[in-house]
């Protein structure tokens, strides 16, 4: 029986993660594939939260597992595999950082002043997407208006007057016929209350954040499979 065979014939989904292991060390690269479709979604979101951008952080997924598959000989076993590989992405993940020389001083941003916090950032460009990562986006902005729909009416109007349509404090003091200390003091305490009653149904979605499945999935898994082809015939 040829390897391709034989490698047709196993029930990955049936192994465990060191068993899967094993047979990676044994020649049968197809085993890594499954690897990486059960790390996937976990390692993603890792290397996001660092890198802070979909498509390097799929980067930084491709290179750690290149780096996992040649340094496979050194898992033990001693920690998890998904343990194992989250320290390959952190190292990948950091490493691109510092060469990006874009590290930002935790501390100086948890001391900045409240008022200067957006409750949530959006990136200006989202590019292609898949429709997993469509829908969470969808999804978080309902949260964000249901939100909205409930603060105080006062606060309400400086929010949407300041933060969606953009206006200036001048604008909207003016508009409003308060002066421009009481916008700044709504707008700061509006935040507040959007960011209290976010906490808890952002929470409740938060196992859906960054998806990384369907389209996304393949596309790493697929790319990385291709590349070790290549050694191989290299």
């Amino acid at each position: 029986m040829s390897a391709h065979a034989h490698a047709a014939s196993v029930d990955y989904a049936a192994l465990d993660d060191n068993a899967l292991v094993e047979l990676v060390r044994g020649g049968q690269r197809e085993a890594f594939r499954h690897i990486m479709q059960r790390c996937n979604q976990r390692l993603f979101r890792i290397a996001r939260s660092v890198i802070g951008e979909d498509s390097e952080a799929e980067d930084v997924l491709q290179e750690s597992y290149m780096r996992a598959y040649s340094k496979l000989d050194m898992f033990r076993g001693d920690s998890t595999l998904l343990t194992w590989l989250t320290s390959i992405v952190l190292n990948e993940a950091r490493g691109r950082l510092r060469k990006r020389h874009t590290m930002v001083d935790l501390e100086q941003v948890d001391a900045a002043p409240d008022d200067t916090h957006q409750v949530i950032r959006f990136p200006s460009r989202f590019g292609s997407e898949d429709p997993a990562v469509s829908a969470a986006r969808a999804q978080v902005r309902h949260l964000l208006e249901d939100a909205i729909d409930t603060l105080p009416d006062a606060f309400r109007t400086v929010y949407m007057m300041r933060e969606v349509e953009e206006c200036t404090v001048e604008e909207t003091a003016v508009a409003l016929e308060i002066k421009p200390e009481t916008v700044k003091t709504r707008l700061y305490r509006a935040r507040r209350l959007l960011r209290s009653s976010l906490q808890g149904s952002l929470a409740a979605s938060m196992s859906e954040a960054f998806p990384f499945m369907g389209e996304r999935c393949a596309r790493v898994t697929d790319a990385v499979m291709a590349r070790l082809e290549n050694q191989v015939v290299d």
